[in-house]
């Protein structure tokens, strides 16, 4: 049986195009490398929780209730605590940078303790990063609260508590960041792949002049765009293949979803990431500013206003707005849903088509403005 024509120039461009991304290392790197080292920054160096956090305490007398409450700090997680004399030595160490905030208790703290009246403490902390701040002002609140329980239930009397609040978390119960960085990642390592590296697949072919050799032959737009695309979507999907083992089994991040999901999910993510490093590709006609545009389009969008490390909710409004037009937006929530709630259709469902219709729109206009520019 004789193989059609189609066929042959299609298995033809599909070769040299595989040939091309073998023999170039910076392409393996970018697809396989590259996100095995995002990986491991972001699952081994990079945290939201802030622990072990220098924290000094003043204590102005010393006494059973002073000492009690120190032993508090000592056994959180959270803190690294250091003794100072006096509120002005805590300061010193405050503002050099030698703790993050003090804690401080007045030479009365337990004899107001003792006598039915209000012990207040003072906490100081250092506002130089907000988000830290916020932490560290909620940590002290947390061992304070936890303290005080003890110390009611040590002396049999009852806590004066209006509300007791009974907290669970959902989802993420451990509080653990990874559980929350490493799904997100999967959309920056997709992005270089899809858009990246195809960015660079007709600027290449521009530049080298070997387009127009290739457009004499009876190959049709269709076929060169398939030739080029496919080995890029096998390896994009390969490296989501490699960052979804690394993040169950490596950093044992739980997966409540379905695979299957996931693997429909990528796919469509990914169509529109080469349908958008497609474009780029096709309107610059120049690797480099290929290149800079991919980063500035898609890379960084990638990972400040798709939720990956930022919530989208605090934003102002005007950027909440822009983030729509942002692939990676959608396919963050998925991937949320997927890793730690599960298979949520309410929310996969409407992503999934905001993705569909972005891929359909991107790989289209590519289609159509090649089209225009070989005539």
């Amino acid at each position: 049986m004789r193989t059609r024509p189609r066929t042959l120039r299609l298995r033809g461009l599909l070769r040299k195009e595989s040939l091309q991304i073998l023999r170039d290392p910076s392409s393996l790197a970018i697809a396989f490398v590259l996100p095995v080292f995002l990986l491991l920054l972001f699952g081994y160096g990079v945290s939201l929780d802030s622990k072990h956090v220098p924290i000094g305490l003043v204590i102005e007398q010393p006494s059973a209730e002073a000492a009690s409450f120190v032993g508090a700090f000592r056994q959180s997680v959270y803190f690294v605590p250091r003794l100072y004399p006096s509120l002005q030595d805590g300061r010193a160490a405050l503002r050099n940078h030698d703790v993050n905030g003090i804690v401080v208790l007045d030479g009365d703290f337990a004899q107001r303790l003792k006598g039915d009246r209000d012990a207040p403490i003072q906490v100081v902390v250092s506002g130089t990063d907000a988000n830290s701040a916020r932490l560290l002002e909620g940590y002290v609140q947390g061992v304070w609260s936890s303290w005080l329980q003890r110390e009611a239930q040590a002396r049999r009397i009852p806590l004066p508590v209006a509300v007791e609040p009974v907290i669970r978390i959902w989802f993420n119960p451990e509080l653990a960041s990874r559980n929350y960085l490493v799904p997100g990642l999967l959309v920056v390592n997709m992005t270089l792949v899809g858009a990246l590296l195809t960015a660079l697949v007709f600027a290449r072919e521009w530049e080298r002049g070997t387009l127009e050799a290739l457009m004499v032959t009876p190959v049709t737009i269709e076929e060169i765009l398939i030739g080029k695309l496919l080995p890029y979507f096998v390896l994009g999907m390969g490296g989501m293949v490699l960052s979804v083992i690394m993040a169950l089994f490596l950093f044992e991040v739980p997966m409540r979803g379905s695979f299957w999901v996931l693997a429909v999910c990528s796919t469509l993510f990914l169509l529109a990431a080469l349908g958008m490093g497609l474009l780029i590709s096709i309107v610059t006609r120049n690797q480099f500013v290929a290149g800079m545009i991919a980063i500035l389009a898609t890379f960084l969008p990638a990972f400040l206003l798709s939720g990956f490390l930022f919530d989208i909710g605090s934003m102002p409004p005007l950027v909440q707005a822009i983030t729509h037009i942002v692939a990676a937006r959608y396919f963050v929530a998925i991937l949320q849903s997927l890793f730690l709630a599960g298979d949520i259709w309410t929310l996969i469902l409407p992503n999934a088509a905001a993705l569909a219709l972005m891929a359909a729109f991107f790989l289209g206009l590519s289609r159509r403005l090649l089209r225009k520019r070989l005539e």
